[in-house]
């Protein structure tokens, strides 16, 4: 119970920490050039549930890792990816819009994706667990949407229009602040499901170590095969590579009661963000040396 008030709460002060970033220009920006937020919404809903099949089928791996894994991929995007995208000095307004879209998108194309893989490619294995997905946490998935990550975001963008220059020095603050939370978080997922971490990453870790590779390397080039700039690529890389993990464990536990299934999604939540801070401190490392991915989008201005 403790983990339930806990977490949604870090998480939203974490997205209030982010809009303090941002300004209206950023996402009028998103939908001005709207080839990126296309090329990122495919490789969030086409490309890493393909990737995952993919993986799937080139390792082998049988039963419950399999589904749990296919279930991951067909989940939206993590509420911490703009967080995250911002580290990275990416185009922290385009990630968010593609987690928000992708979350709601995902009221219909999860039961779809979800039922694809039950019957045909568990080859009807699992057909029973269908009739649960009528049970999809409706409220959870929209109640992330708004009260974690778009209400807290919305009030940080408000304020920080009404700070100013003064905005700057609070953006600072709050920003160390969103960081140590971020680090608590990742911590205590690690210590909340350390035996089921370590008892599984021999058999699925490996899964979902080349899934997160391959999402988050395809979201990048996907984003950049369109045109755009280093700052949209890593937040396409970053939307990719970060899955809403807590939603697959969710399905797997509470509505398949199947907790072998939620395996890959545990040990995907730790990966996943091992994959994104590596990504942030080689954007940064780059940006620095002065030789950043793909170039400075036309009047980009660096952002903080």
């Amino acid at each position: 119970m403790l983990a339930d008030v806990l977490l949604p709460t870090a998480l939203a002060f974490i997205m209030f920490s982010v809009g303090l970033s941002l300004r209206p220009e950023d996402f009028r920006q998103v939908f001005v050039r709207p080839a990126a937020l296309a090329a990122g919404l495919a490789g969030q809903l086409l490309l890493v549930p393909l990737a995952a099949l993919a993986v799937v089928l080139f390792l082998g791996l049988p039963g419950e890792p399999a589904v749990g894994l296919l279930l991951l991929a067909a989940c939206p995007g993590g509420a911490s990816s703009a967080f995250l995208t911002r580290l990275a000095r990416g185009n922290t307004a385009l990630s968010l819009t593609i987690t928000v879209i992708s979350s709601l998108a995902a009221l219909l194309t999860f039961p779809l994706l979800a039922k694809l893989v039950f019957v045909h490619l568990a080859s009807g294995a699992f057909a029973d667990a269908v009739g649960q997905l009528g049970a999809l946490p409706v409220e959870r998935l929209v109640g992330s949407v708004l009260v974690v990550t778009t209400l807290p975001t919305a009030l940080g963008v408000a304020l920080r229009r009404r700070l100013g220059q003064g905005g700057e020095r609070v953006e600072r603050a709050v920003g160390r602040v969103a960081t140590v939370f971020f680090a608590a978080i990742v911590l205590g997922t690690f210590l909340a499901h350390r035996h089921t971490i370590l008892t599984s990453f021999p058999s699925v870790g490996p899964a979902a170590l080349l899934l997160n590779v391959l999402a988050m390397a395809g979201g990048y080039a996907l984003v950049a095969a369109v045109g755009a700039g280093r700052r949209d690529a890593v937040a396409g890389a970053m939307e990719c590579g970060l899955q809403n993990a807590g939603l697959g464990i969710f399905v797997a536990i509470s509505l398949l009661h199947n907790p072998p299934m939620a395996a890959p999604s545990v040990v995907y939540a730790l990966v996943m963000n091992m994959g994104a801070l590596a990504l942030v401190y080689l954007s940064r490392m780059r940006l620095a040396r002065g030789c950043a991915f793909g170039g400075q989008q036309a009047g980009e201005q660096p952002r903080p």
